[in-house]
């Protein structure tokens, strides 16, 4: 694998929840996850927020601002691609994690398609506020000054993609994936759409690797598949 980074002129890595779960977050659509309650599941939703978002804040804060998710930190292979980026690769990351640990890493170009945790917004005036923010109040509301005189007050929205949400920067995911000669997945099942399609927009010349505990159904296409922690895959890479 360490040659076929060092023979890549543009790659683009495809990170999922086993990303993430090396550094204590919890794969929450995994057997046992937060999201096998379905009516929890429903409480994410944008559906939910508009009907009752005072209700839906004490919701979301449950799930997604929970002490691990507080806590967590870059793991060994967040660091190994900010390294590579550091080393002069061009380097694309489209993450399905709303963590924000590939930019605390310090890797540069990432592309956030579920959102990221750590800010909200106004949806009336699109004020942005940052996690202390929302951490400050166990609902938080919007303090902008509005042109009537006064704070705005309604209620903040997470800045995540909720579920019934289109996910974000899907065009430039897919010009990514398209201009690609190397294709890394790492830590993602590759079954929630429609994250989960990019990578047949690859070109036919393009390597592919898998990198996660579970068989996907891009296998039988890649080049290497690799059924191990990503952490310990990218600590023998950068070794040799």
């Amino acid at each position: 694998m360490r040659s076929l980074i060092e023979a890549s002129k543009r790659l683009v890595v495809l990170t999922g929840a086993g990303m993430s779960t090396e550094s204590g977050i919890p794969d929450f659509r995994s057997a046992g996850g937060f999201f096998e309650d379905e009516t929890r599941a429903q409480r994410m939703s944008d559906s939910f927020y508009r009907a009752d978002p005072e209700g839906f804040w004490p919701e979301y804060k449950a799930v997604f601002l929970r002490p691990e998710f507080l806590a967590a930190k870059p793991n060994p292979g967040h660091l190994a691609l900010a390294e590579l980026e550091r080393m002069g690769k061009d380097i694309t990351i489209l993450t399905q994690n709303v963590d924000g640990l590939h930019a605390a890493a310090g890797s540069a170009h990432v592309l956030e398609l579920h959102g990221n945790i750590h800010a909200a917004f106004c949806p009336r005036c699109g004020a942005r506020y940052t996690l202390d923010e929302i951490l400050a109040n166990d609902v938080p509301h919007c303090h902008a000054y509005t042109l009537k005189g006064g704070d705005c007050q309604e209620i903040l929205q997470p800045d995540i993609v909720l579920f019934e949400q289109p996910v974000r920067h899907y065009q430039e995911a897919f010009y990514a994936v398209a201009r690609a000669d190397l294709l890394l997945i790492i830590g993602s099942s590759l079954t929630v759409e429609p994250v989960a399609s990019l990578p047949q927009y690859a070109s036919h010349a393009a390597k592919r690797v898998v990198i996660n505990l579970e068989p996907t159904d891009l296998d039988e296409r890649a080049d290497l598949c690799f059924y191990e922690r990503q952490a310990e895959v990218f600590a023998a890479i950068l070794a040799d």
